[in-house]
């Protein structure tokens, strides 16, 4: 167990230079709109800050990464709110795990509580490949009513290199089952 805790720290810069890369290669783009009030992306880096507030209308945060993913290169609670965003961090570990149903509710709460401010939630993780794109499938099947597949199927439409395993679809099936018959997850507690 404690291998694997361990693996993700190690992984971490090789994973993200190889992140970094491909986008100056342009095979994928850093970040992408999902809609009016969602983009999902991959490490919002400081420098992007103002591009992400004035250009993207970005009025909160949604951090799917573990603290020392974020230590030195992306902006700190108080510097986002210095910025005048919002964040939420929901520390979920790289590789090994998916965000857990009641991060999954915290992350829709969130992105409503922004939505009636008119504003934008960049969501992220390390590439915006996984964690974040389950908490995006969640916040499209909530929007729209629509199933699992359907959602992953839309966000790969606008992120085509979204990577789901089984281990995140098992995280948004448990969350449409939670809302199925209870479409406003702000009153599932």
């Amino acid at each position: 167990m404690v291998l694997m805790q361990i693996v993700p720290r190690i992984a971490f810069y090789p994973s993200l230079l190889y992140n970094i890369v491909l986008e100056k290669l342009s095979f994928h783009n850093w970040y992408n709109r999902i809609d009016e009030h969602i983009i999902l992306g991959a490490l919002p880096f400081r420098h992007m800050t103002e591009q992400l507030s004035t250009e993207e209308n970005v009025k909160g945060v949604i951090t799917m990464n573990e603290e020392f993913e974020t230590r030195f290169l992306v902006n700190t609670q108080q510097e986002w709110e210095e910025n005048g965003i919002k964040q939420l961090r929901l520390d979920t570990e790289d590789f090994i795990n998916s965000p857990t149903l009641t991060n999954i509710i915290e992350g829709m709460k969130f992105i409503e509580q922004i939505k009636r401010d008119n504003g934008t939630v960049y969501v992220h993780c390390k590439a915006g490949r996984t964690r974040s794109a389950t908490i995006v499938a969640c916040y499209i099947i909530q929007k729209v009513g629509c199933s699992p597949t359907e959602a992953v199927d839309f966000i790969r439409g606008k992120r085509s290199h979204i990577l789901l395993r089984q281990k995140q679809m098992d995280s948004i099936e448990e969350f449409y089952n939670t809302i199925k018959n209870k479409p406003d997850v702000n009153d599932t507690t």
